[in-house]
């Protein structure tokens, strides 16, 4: 891809997604009450709904479930899904692969490091593959949905799941143009259309997409980025719609790894770019379709049918800073070596599901149930060629290095662009095609008027082939598994306005690649228990709406990978032994009152650690029970307040937000430890007509030095310094 064929997209579109039945109401709705019960069921009949939700309120479900709907998002300036999940204390950031994908952890545990962390759109995965971070253009709502869901969504990260709710037609004519300009040359546009068509508007289109070009805080970083999200719903009877929706992105982002720490010296300064310029950028695009169809059999039963199809493009160069001996920042704590990878990835996902939801009777018992199966198939291709200089002996002269061969720069001074470019030689060459098929079904049956059960179980087969092209001749090797995974819940409703909750479930993971012998690894298991409390604030105070909902969690995970224990004169393999477990304490709560003011708070305390002592996977080093896991904080807050109000006629609205992050391990074996960071934010935007709102953003407002995530003391990612944003939105 090259740059000019990045056109300028000031086309973005619209809106929001039909009300599915089945979600949550946000907290800033309130739940619903007895007097509107019947009007819910009503909407499950009729309305839109999406999968493995059920028809329940939120003081119904047994879980510690966020919903961070559009408005929040807005109030808060998010533009990445990694702006979205620091609102969620119970999320951290994890290794973002030089910025190029989303990887996250939720109650402490992440997936694979060296893969993007799995999340879901409208209930397909998407998380997978290289399309590059995801922009939150085109999404409506943000589910943090907490704790292993593999009873109904299959194959999935440990620590829980990530839901994104896109923008649908919701069959109705307008939209909004957005345009923003920001520090260091942000320029961005945003669309959003919709409109109606058919003799009896029987069919509505929605357009949404984004252009934006910026440079950065970093020396010579720019990127280019174009989101183009199109999607059209069909009613065809009051009984069946069908929906369809496309999704096509394409980004310019350079392979950046951040700064670099070195006892004594400290960290390597943030506005310089570990990197060459001259690598140029790596280029991501991907091209995803859903189709959706569902249909009404009765005013309690129904099925929702899907298929989904992803493919993803992923190319370019990279200088990165080396690890250990062959880093000469750790000698005099200002010359930078590095390394050099040329990678080529692509994958390609395909999802076909089916769900039917209903509920019935059986004696006093109310049920209602969810009986569903899907198919997936991810075929994942990786090439990737490397040069890299060779360890420096003890007592070396830096000065009496060749640059050229150590790609060595002067963090202080750098001068780009002073050795020729590499030549890499061979060092990844496989493709992976993972299969799985899996049943499922829950039923959460209604004891009496306040006490209810759920039962949930899954049943999963999956097939992996891994195929290995540096091999001579290729070699192929076939694995295949099953899981059942089972979930148990039990909710009691004290009154109206609250509930008490316990449940248990289990999940798992596929884990790629091959051990020693060539076998398959386990999947990576979850068990997890957690007991909680909810309140409608609703029902306690007058003109207030909201939510407060507090959990107590325990996760246990194991086969999670270490490394083989054998000589490693036969080379680095791994085994599926660690072990490790998370214990913890979530608030959260989302307010909103007449009188304007909103607020939500989410704070989570979470100690997550290994159990088991094993050499590292990475080979670094040797983990001891009692051990941090990597970029887990334990004390984590996210508190956002605003306030509306009108200065003569013209509608105002001002806010703050606060983020605090605790300190957290930076390398798995090591002492390196990010330290902890609090940043706060004001926004504030005027109405002067109908139709033209102003906003003036004003992120990490006091200029606080901090850091994100790492994956070692070599590759750390700094956090953004002081940065104002203006934007202008016309609404039609």
């Amino acid at each position: 891809m090259n740059k000019q064929n990045l056109k300028p997209a000031s086309l973005v579109v619209a809106a929001a997604l039909l009300t599915p039945v089945s979600a949550l109401p946000s907290a800033a709705e309130g739940s619903p009450t007895a007097e509107n019960e019947e009007l819910i069921e009503e909407i499950f009949v009729l309305g839109k709904r999406r999968a493995y939700q059920g028809n329940f309120d939120d003081l119904e479900k047994p879980s510690a479930d966020q919903i961070i709907s559009e408005d929040l998002l807005r109030e808060a300036g998010v533009i990445s899904l990694d702006d979205a999940l620091d609102l969620s204390a119970s999320v951290a950031r994890q290794n973002n692969f030089g910025g190029l994908w989303n990887s996250f952890s939720v109650r402490g545990f992440s997936g694979d490091i060296n893969l993007p962390s799995g999340f879901l759109v409208n209930g397909f995965n998407a998380g997978r593959g290289f399309a590059g971070p995801r922009d939150m253009v085109g999404i409506e709502t943000v589910e943090v949905l907490k704790g292993p869901r593999s009873a109904l969504f299959g194959r999935g990260e440990p620590g829980g799941t990530v839901n994104l709710v896109t923008k649908r037609p919701q069959f109705e004519t307008g939209g909004d143009v957005r345009a923003t300009f920001g520090r260091w040359d942000q320029m961005r546009f945003e669309g959003d259309f919709q409109t109606v068509a058919g003799s009896n508007d029987e069919v509505g289109l929605r357009i949404v997409g984004f252009y934006e070009d910026a440079e950065s805080f970093r020396d010579t970083v720019e990127t280019e980025k174009l989101g183009f999200y199109p999607s059209i719903t069909w009613d065809m009877s009051e009984a069946t719609s069908v929906t369809y929706e496309l999704e096509y992105t394409e980004q310019e982002v350079p392979f950046d790894r951040g700064v670099i720490f070195a006892e004594g010296f400290g960290f390597s300064p943030r506005d310089t770019f570990a990197g060459e310029p001259g690598d140029g950028p790596i280029d991501t695009e991907v091209l995803g379709h859903q189709l959706e169809v569902q249909h009404n059999f009765s005013e309690n039963w129904s099925l929702l049918a899907g298929l989904g199809y992803r493919d993803t493009e992923f190319e370019g160069n990279a200088s990165e800073p080396n690890f250990g001996s062959r880093q000469t920042y750790f000698i005099d704590g200002r010359t930078l070596s590095r390394f050099f990878r040329y990678r080529d990835f692509e994958s390609d996902y395909f999802v076909a599901r089916f769900e039917v939801a209903g509920q019935f009777e059986m004696g006093s018992m109310r049920h209602r149930l969810l009986i569903g199966a899907d198919y997936d198939r991810f075929e994942n291709s990786l090439f990737i060629q490397r040069f890299r200089p060779g360890g420096i002996p003890a007592g070396t002269d830096i000065s009496t290095l060749d640059p050229a061969e150590y790609l060595l720069l002067d963090v202080f001074s750098p001068i780009y662009g002073q050795h020729p470019l590499p030549v890499p030689g061979p060092n990844t060459d496989r493709e992976e095609d993972l299969d799985g098929f899996g049943i499922y079904i829950q039923d959460q049956i209604d004891l009496t008027d306040r006490l209810q059960v759920r039962l949930g179980l899954r049943w999963d087969d999956f097939e992996q082939d891994l195929t290995n092209f540096l091999a001579s001749p290729a070699t192929t090797i076939d694995s295949s598994d099953d899981r059942f995974s089972p979930q148990f819940g039990v909710v009691y409703r004290v009154n109206d306005g609250v509930s008490v909750y316990a449940s248990y479930g289990e999940g798992f993971r596929q884990q790629t690649g091959q051990d020693f012998q060539g076998n398959q690894f386990d999947p990576n298991i979850t068990e997890a228990a957690e007991i909680g409390m909810k309140l409608d604030l609703a029902h306690f105070f007058d003109g207030v709406r909201g939510s407060l909902n507090v959990a107590l969690f325990d996760v246990e995970q194991s086969n999670i990978l270490v490394n083989d224990d054998r000589d490693f004169v036969v080379g680095f393999f791994s085994i599926d032994a660690g072990e490790a477990e998370s214990q913890g304490i979530e608030i959260d709560a989302n307010v909103a009152f007449d009188s304007g003011f909103n607020l939500w708070f989410s704070y989570a305390y979470t100690d997550a650690e290994y159990t088991s002592s094993n050499p590292d996977a990475d080979g670094f080093g040797f983990i001891e029970d009692g051990d941090p896991l990597i970029n887990s904080p334990e004390h984590q807050l996210n508190l956002q307040v605003s306030q509306s109000f009108e200065i003569g006629s013209m509608p105002v609205q001002v806010g703050a937000g606060v983020q605090y992050t605790d300190e957290r391990a930076g390398f798995v074996t090591s002492d390196f430890t990010l330290p902890d960071y609090t940043l706060a934010r004001f926004f504030g935007q005027i109405k002067p007509t109908e139709r033209l709102t102003l906003r003036f953003d004003l992120d990490n407002a006091f200029d606080e030095e901090f850091y994100t995530n790492s994956f070692a003391d070599v590759w750390v990612g700094p956090g953004t310094p002081r940065r104002w944003r203006f934007t202008a939105v016309y609404s039609f």
